[in-house]
């Protein structure tokens, strides 16, 4: 089995103990969801696949793995924050940096929640 064929599988294998009436894959969907009701299609699949095959979030609760996943979508992929690692800013720094425009983009995505300053090293 190729990695693609043993990701797609890990998305579509409910976790133990979810037994039949929701899928890991539909607990996230529905997480996502809540957490961002607005975010656009595209998004919300790349935020939810992340959180299927990212060793770390395996075995997190849906609700904590929508939350990091979508956190970390918006900041390594809708902010300046790999270009401000790349300038030598440490990894704190850069988020601070970046505060701001992920929690406009979870504005934007109607959320709720926002990071603050010490969840910015989650």
């Amino acid at each position: 089995m190729n990695r693609r064929e043993a990701q797609r599988k890990a998305m579509e294998t409910p976790e133990p103990g979810e037994g039949r009436s929701m899928s890991r894959r539909q607990a996230l969907e529905d997480a996502v969801r809540t957490l961002a009701p607005r975010i656009p299609a595209h998004e919300f699949e790349a935020v939810v696949d992340h959180a299927l095959v990212s060793p770390g979030l395996r075995k997190a609760m849906p609700e904590r793995a929508a939350w990091l996943s979508l956190t970390a979508y918006i900041r390594h992929r809708l902010t300046e924050y790999d270009s401000l690692l790349d300038e030598g800013y440490d990894p704190e720094s850069a988020r601070f940096f970046v505060l701001d425009d992920i929690n406009g983009t979870l504005e934007e995505w109607g959320s709720r929640r926002r990071v603050s300053g010490e969840d910015a090293e989650s």
